[in-house]
């Protein structure tokens, strides 16, 4: 990430606008539509956290994850969420997407955008009294495309290192 280049207050701010926008349609369940965000080249990575210690160089898993996709294999989540087989999503999520603390950097080429991000995902199903809580960082490459931006690369640094949901059908 290179320092030297100044980020624009209206690339951030087109940044960070892109980042609700996205939000917005995964909350209503608009995923098809959120597939037209992303490049053909998409990296999507969910790695495995564990506890360690102070000096330990990472606390990254490598090589475990609990997502790792790429554009195609999300195509074939987004179309078995619009199928009848979709049972871990039968009845469908509530959900709601906080996204916060946007940073933006230069990324390896200058239509390409590095972008930090909070995010607090709160999600409930049906009428159970329960729900559930996900909280991390989001480390994105975003990349100018025409009139807007394509996400191409997302790595979800989950804070929790024991994922109490059901399941992680959602996408973060």
């Amino acid at each position: 990430m290179s320092t030297q280049t100044q980020i624009s207050a209206t690339t951030v701010r087109e940044i960070t606008d892109w980042l609700y926008m996205e939000a917005g349609l995964l909350d209503a369940g608009r995923y098809r539509e959120w597939l037209d965000l992303v490049a053909e080249d998409l990296s999507y990575i969910v790695p495995l956290r564990v506890t360690r210690e102070r000096a330990a160089v990472t606390d990254v898993v490598e090589g475990m994850t609990h997502m790792d996709d790429d554009a195609d294999s999300m195509e074939m989540r987004v179309l078995r969420l619009e199928t009848e087989y979709a049972w871990a999503e039968d009845p469908p999520s509530r959900s709601r997407h906080f996204v916060t603390n946007v940073q933006v950097a230069p990324g390896d080429s200058e239509d390409e955008f590095e972008v930090t991000s909070n995010l607090l995902l709160y999600r409930t199903r049906g009428d159970v009294a329960t729900y559930d809580v996900l909280s991390g960082e989001r480390k994105d490459v975003l990349r100018r495309a025409g009139d807007g931006f394509r996400l191409a690369k997302r790595v979800v640094l989950l804070d929790q290192t024991t994922i109490m949901t059901h399941n992680l059908a959602l996408i973060m």
